[in-house]
């Protein structure tokens, strides 16, 4: 169904309509070879607390733009599992992954061609692995269970675990699209406005195009950041062949079971010593710095107030440094209960976009983004993620993250602004949240 361009504008293939699963175990089978045997669109999903899944083709497709975007993805997925026969292990159930743009504005300049407001994808195939087990699931619109059965055995007969891996290609060049100079003239602009009263905290990032002398292999380089980033969200979401955007983000937005929802504050960072007395003093400073601190309690408090109107009760817990291979941050982790069975969407509606990657108060902060920065945010730290016919699923904040599109990757990367923050030392924090992705690229 196709409408006019409007606020809130959907598109989805037909309601209405019967959506076939069927699932089956496999011997164990690495994402990264299933992902590099499927076509586009491919997704790829795992993180520290659950399943790893990656998919390849399209059952159904939802697509959504303007400022009602989460209510119109919520409400055509629910026309779309109204019609879910399924069979098979609740591991393995058929799931939308997808995503959406920083902005509720968002025009899909480049890098950004073929990503919209919104969009999630059901695979037409998609692998689980969980528990020390690995499952297929084809799923079908409007077809008949002996079909998809029979298409299942078919997949399940050419998924293969030795898929050859590409060639690691080397960055011949970079290119900023913010100067140092006019970094520091961003950082200034934005102080004034937090010591005029108009700001309490902003976010600011910058982008990074990186030419390369071979296409890159997403597949491969998922793997590569796995093994450097166990303890991250590291995701894909390619909805052509054209260009995915990617990443490994420490950051989860929100996971939701049942009536439980879980998520983070996770602002303030410094970097890792290359020595264990110069880390631990690192995380000395982390810890006692009351910018740092101040940064951090402003997630914190904010998040709490976002969660209270959707929950009789909001946990927070202790303060903690949570270690990544290159950086240390201040994190607390934050549990609420719902009164009443609801929808992760909600969840990420309502926490979207944190301080950590935008700013309060939470209008002038747009307002300032969109104002200083030089580039296209597109999906750079939005919520990407996945979630099921029950409204259960996990949201992650994209960011550490890249679009990739042959042999050209755009990075992402930014820094919490408050009154006393140093351009210099910002900047500085800024290039250091590029060397995940930058590293892995060619490594």
């Amino acid at each position: 169904m196709e409408s006019s361009p409007r606020d809130g504008q959907v598109s989805a293939e037909p309601t209405g309509s019967t959506l076939v699963s069927r699932a089956c175990k496999l011997p164990d089978c690495a994402a990264r070879s299933f992902l590099a045997g499927r076509d586009a669109p491919r997704i790829y999903w795992t993180s520290p607390y659950g399943p790893e899944f990656a998919g390849g083709g399209r059952a159904a497709r939802i697509t959504a733009t303007g400022s009602d975007r989460f209510e119109t993805v919520r409400e055509s997925a629910a026309d779309l599992f109204s019609g879910l026969d399924y069979d098979g292990p609740a591991v393995a159930r058929p799931r939308l992954f997808g995503g959406f743009s920083f902005h509720d504005d968002h025009d899909a300049a480049p890098p950004w061609q073929g990503f919209p407001g919104a969009e999630f994808v059901l695979p037409r195939s998609q692998l689980t692995r969980a528990d020390g087990e690995t499952w297929l699931t084809v799923t079908a619109r409007d077809a008949d269970p002996e079909g998809v059965e029979a298409d299942l055995a078919g997949v399940a007969g050419s998924v293969a675990d030795d898929a050859p891996r590409g060639r690691v290609p080397s960055v011949l060049r970079t290119e900023p699209t913010t100067t140092r100079e006019e970094w520091a003239e961003q950082v200034r602009g934005a102080v004034e406005r937090i010591e005029r009263g108009d700001l309490r905290k902003v976010t600011l990032a910058q982008a990074l195009a990186a030419d390369l002398d071979a296409p890159v292999s997403i597949p491969d380089l998922l793997d590569r950041l796995g093994e450097s980033y166990p303890d991250c969200f590291r995701f894909l979401f390619e909805p052509t062949a054209d260009a995915g955007f990617f990443g490994a983000t420490p950051e989860r937005l929100a996971t939701l079971r049942g009536r439980t929802v879980e998520t983070d504050a996770l602002a303030a960072s410094v970097a890792r010593g290359d020595t264990d007395e110069e880390d631990q003093r690192l995380e000395a400073d982390l810890r006692d710095s009351e910018k740092m601190r101040h940064e951090h309690e402003l997630v914190v408090e904010t998040i709490r107030d976002q969660l209270a109107p959707l929950s009789g009760e909001v946990r927070v817990g202790d303060r903690q440094v949570r270690k990544l291979a290159n950086i240390q941050h201040l994190w607390t982790p934050i549990e609420a209960e719902f009164p009443d069975d609801g929808h992760v969407l909600s969840v990420a509606e309502a926490l979207h976009p944190t301080p950590a990657v935008g700013g309060l108060p939470l209008d002038e902060a747009l307002r300032t983004i969109r104002d200083v920065e030089s580039f296209d945010r597109g999906w750079y730290a939005a919520p990407v993620g996945w979630f099921d016919a029950e409204g259960d699923g996990t949201f992650a904040v994209g960011i550490r993250s890249g679009v990739a599109a042959g042999d050209r990757a755009t990075l992402f990367a930014g820094n919490g602004i408050v009154a006393d923050s140093d351009p210099d030392a910002e900047y500085e924090e800024v290039q250091l949240k590029y060397r995940p992705i930058l590293d892995e690229l060619q490594r």
